[in-house]
């Protein structure tokens, strides 16, 4: 399996962090997906780069039956311990070992992104069933919130030019973005999309800690590591957002997206 080093090294370090501090989805979301393709009993979806099963505990509760797809070892073994129903194979996007039209759906939280697009639209279209359907979801930054804006720039001022970032321009005419793997490809219907409100209460310290999980963050070394937390503090006291375990929304905003093939 091929996974990008600041993933499979980082999410190695960070899993148990990485479970704690993100936030999950609103359950009205998560309802308006399952309808949208439909997920009930009698039916299967695959969760690819399921990671520590976030998004996977949910689909579980609409009654399909969840293939989860994980490639980091030490992510698989979290989601394992948290989900002991679902199953959990050790594959990419790109090369799930799943058997072919095994899916009713199949759906990428926080993690398309990751993934080399013309390839995993490929596994994708053997995995689904005619009628099938993909669905892509991420959680991003509410960054009309002045700190919220500070605190992303330090992610992506730190991070290497190849890393992978969720989309910042997704919408049709756009330049870049993850649209563009389905435009030349037969078969894929028009996008549809919705977007909820997401504030994840959480404390100062985990907003620290978030940065810190952050993959291309946490294959640092300690010092360089010491240096980024030194900054994240300070940007968060600037603001006035401190008080370590004190309580605070972290503003985000989950963007759902999903598309039927054949």
């Amino acid at each position: 399996m091929t996974v990008h080093h600041a993933a499979g090294v980082g999410y190695q370090r960070a899993a148990g962090v990485y479970e704690r501090s993100r936030p999950s989805y609103p359950i009205t979301a998560v309802a308006a997906l399952a309808d949208a393709l439909p997920l009930e009993a009698g039916r299967t979806v695959v969760d690819l780069g399921a990671g520590t099963g976030k998004f996977t505990r949910l689909l579980a509760l609409t009654g399909a039956e969840v293939l989860a797809v994980e490639p980091v070892r030490e992510m698989r073994e979290r989601l394992a311990e948290l989900l002991p129903g679902v199953a959990v194979t050790a594959g990419t996007a790109e090369s799930t070992g799943l058997r072919e039209d095994c899916a009713d759906a199949v759906v990428a939280a926080q993690s398309w992104h990751w993934f080399q697009a013309d390839d995993a639209v490929a596994e994708v279209e053997r995995l689904l069933r005619p009628g099938g359907a993909l669905a892509l979801v991420w959680n991003t930054y509410d960054t009309s919130v002045p700190w919220v804006r500070d605190y992303q720039d330090i992610y992506f001022r730190l991070a290497p030019r190849d890393l992978p970032s969720p989309p910042l321009a997704a919408r049709p005419g756009e330049p870049g973005g993850w649209r563009e793997a389905f435009e030349e490809r037969k078969g894929w219907g028009p996008v549809e999309e919705r977007h909820w409100p997401n504030p994840h209460r959480t404390t100062v310290e985990d907003v620290v800690e978030r940065m810190m999980s952050s993959s291309h963050i946490a294959v640092l070394d300690p010092a360089a590591q010491g240096r980024v937390r030194a900054e994240v503090e300070a940007v968060l006291e600037a603001h006035g957002v401190s008080g370590g375990s004190d309580a605070i929304d972290l503003p985000y905003t989950t963007d759902v997206y999903w598309l039927r093939y054949g």
